[in-house]
């Protein structure tokens, strides 16, 4: 491997983001004309039958020409998400071992409603 091709695979700057199962990389590296660019990658761990795992791994390669639009779209796709739905990770609340503190009252009087599974679409967004 010569050094161009070594430099355009170098990481430049990284951060790393923790997420239960899920990781995201976000890594700086350099072209081979010596410019900028991110990538961000997820890495899904999964656990086999038998004990063993493997990572699924998804990248997203952004230059620097579509930083401002992708800022400016990230950043409105995440407000109108919050506005609509809040702060709130609703998918926890379906956890069997979630609860909530209202929920640990002993009054007999709370009637908590169980949604329905048609309220519910089931995405898997591995194969995207």
């Amino acid at each position: 491997m010569n050094s161009n091709d070594m430099m355009e695979k170098e990481e430049i700057y990284s951060k790393v983001l923790r997420a239960g199962r899920r990781t995201y990389f976000f890594d700086v590296r350099s072209t081979k004309a010596g410019d900028y660019y991110l990538t961000i990658t997820e890495s899904k761990k999964f656990t086999n039958d038998d004990g063993s795992y493997h990572y699924k791994k998804h990248k997203i390669y952004l230059y620097k020409e579509d930083f401002s639009e992708f800022n400016s779209i990230l950043a409105e796709m995440t407000d109108y998400i919050i506005s609509e739905k809040g702060d709130e990770v609703i998918s926890e609340r379906h956890q069997k071992d979630f609860k909530k503190e209202y929920d640990q009252t002993t009054d007999e009087n709370v009637h908590t409603e169980t949604p329905s599974a048609e309220k519910f679409t089931d995405i898997d967004f591995d194969d995207i």
